[in-house]
């Protein structure tokens, strides 16, 4: 009973773990007011590692549909062929393996209160958790002089399962939405 209640610390530190995080930077000086347009910088997405188990056509598919959908929907229209846009944006689908060590400790004891306890040994449990990290990265040039204006990412822990193709398009949507959420910056 004892040993189970110390790895409820563990448990929450791991759900903790599988919250997105996102982070953003931009070019303070810049008028984003000014960005309408935008297209791909190509190559459009790359990844790290060069992985194909990760990199397919099907997840180029998923990231640039919601990367589109999103921009859209912050009022920013991709360019029309042959015309010039405002921004060019790329994105970056980066996995990382981590791991991390978890020990408890836990004391026993003989004896009761009213003749006082006698110590036992301590008991130590270590274990070494293996995971995988998926960090979405998607970034802003300007057009006209091809420097980065804008940058946001995200990470977050990945499941084994990684889902049907439906559960993977919404997870890419909710990831780029959340790295979008500040954007245009104020």
């Amino acid at each position: 009973m004892f040993r189970s209640l110390l790895m409820l610390p563990l448990l929450l530190m791991l759900a903790a773990c599988q919250s997105t995080q996102v982070q953003r930077d931009f070019d303070p000086q810049r008028d984003f007011s000014a960005y309408r347009t935008w297209s791909w910088k190509e190559p459009a997405l790359q990844y790290r590692p060069d992985d194909p188990r990760i990199k397919s056509d099907l997840t180029e598919q998923r990231i640039r549909s919601a990367v589109s959908e999103q921009l859209d929907q912050r009022g920013l229209r991709q360019a029309g062929s042959g015309a010039q846009p405002d921004l060019l944006v790329q994105a970056w689908f980066l996995v990382d393996e981590r791991s991390q060590q978890y020990t408890t400790s836990s004391i026993s004891g003989w004896g009761g209160p009213w003749h006082g306890f006698w110590g036992g040994p301590v008991m130590t449990d270590t274990r070494t958790i293996h995971y995988q990290v998926g960090t979405l990265q998607l970034d802003m040039y300007d057009a006209d002089d091809g420097k980065l204006v804008w940058r946001g990412s995200a990470e977050q822990v990945l499941r084994d399962d990684p889902g049907s193709p439906q559960e993977r398009a919404g997870m890419f949507r909710e990831t780029v939405n959340k790295v979008l959420s500040q954007y245009p910056p104020r």
